[in-house]
């Protein structure tokens, strides 16, 4: 590995680093040699199956059960992190899905809550600290409907789209004080998230036709821009939303 993709002496703070593809966030890291604080509404102290790979890496974990529904507990994290984080991966997310017309308004507030209004609000307590040092990486999780509307996930679209826009407001105001703000657009990951689509036959297919890969990406297909993105050889790297979809968005 060369030296500009050194993470060595680093921590970083990665939500919804539980499973999927914050999991696969984290291990990328740790293995490009940054210590781990992972953050999601039922992380296990010692981290469970992610705090154990860590930990198998030589670097140093810590994991934080925070409500991401919860504005109070998100900004209690942040206090108790900020001063550590050289890195902060905003990754933690819900999703809720009803036709537009019949959408409950409980679920569009809790998407917009954990997926954007709360993401800013720890991006805010970290980027402070990150700000006084005049260092560091930010990355969101966006989502190929931060491009496109999607269909039965209105919250989910607004708070992804909204996540877009966010990268490039932070970045305007704070890459000249040495903090970088991208986000990664994941194509159609194998997730929990999409379970419900992998499981209709029709719709699974369709989505196969349009990916000029042919196939679904997996978690770890997010791996190396995540490192990219928070390591050295991107500190001229800023305000990008970048698709890592398999083609999705050229077809």
């Amino acid at each position: 590995m060369t030296a500009s993709f050194d993470l060595t002496g680093t921590t970083a703070v990665v939500t919804g680093a539980r499973r999927g593809i914050g999991y696969a966030m984290a291990e990328a890291l740790a293995e490009a040699g940054a210590d781990i604080i992972a953050a999601s509404a039922s992380q296990e102290a010692d981290g469970g199956a992610i705090g154990e790979r860590v930990r198998s890496l030589g670097r140093a974990f810590e994991g934080h059960a925070v409500d991401f529904r919860d504005r109070d507990a998100v900004l209690a994290f942040g206090a108790r992190v900020r001063d550590r984080a050289s890195i902060l991966v905003n990754n933690a997310g819900t999703i809720r899905r009803s036709p537009a017309a019949e959408h409950p308004l409980e679920w569009w507030d809790e998407v917009l809550d954990v997926n954007l209004r709360n993401q800013f609000a720890l991006t805010q307590a970290i980027g402070q600290g990150m700000l006084e040092r005049g260092t560091g990486r930010i990355i969101f999780t966006a989502s190929l409907l931060s491009f496109q509307g999607g269909i039965t996930v209105p919250g989910y679209t607004a708070a992804k789209s909204g996540i877009a826009g966010l990268v490039k407001a932070l970045s305007n105001e704070w890459a000249a004080r040495g903090v970088t703000v991208n986000a990664i657009a994941p194509g159609y990951i194998a997730t929990d998230n999409t379970a419900a689509l992998r499981a209709d036959e029709d719709r699974s297919q369709s989505i196969l036709e349009r990916i000029p890969a042919g196939r679904w990406g997996r978690p770890d297909d997010l791996a190396g821009a995540t490192v990219f993105l928070a390591s050295p050889a991107a500190a001229y790297v800023t305000g990008i939303t970048l698709p890592v979809d398999g083609g999705w968005m050229a077809r």
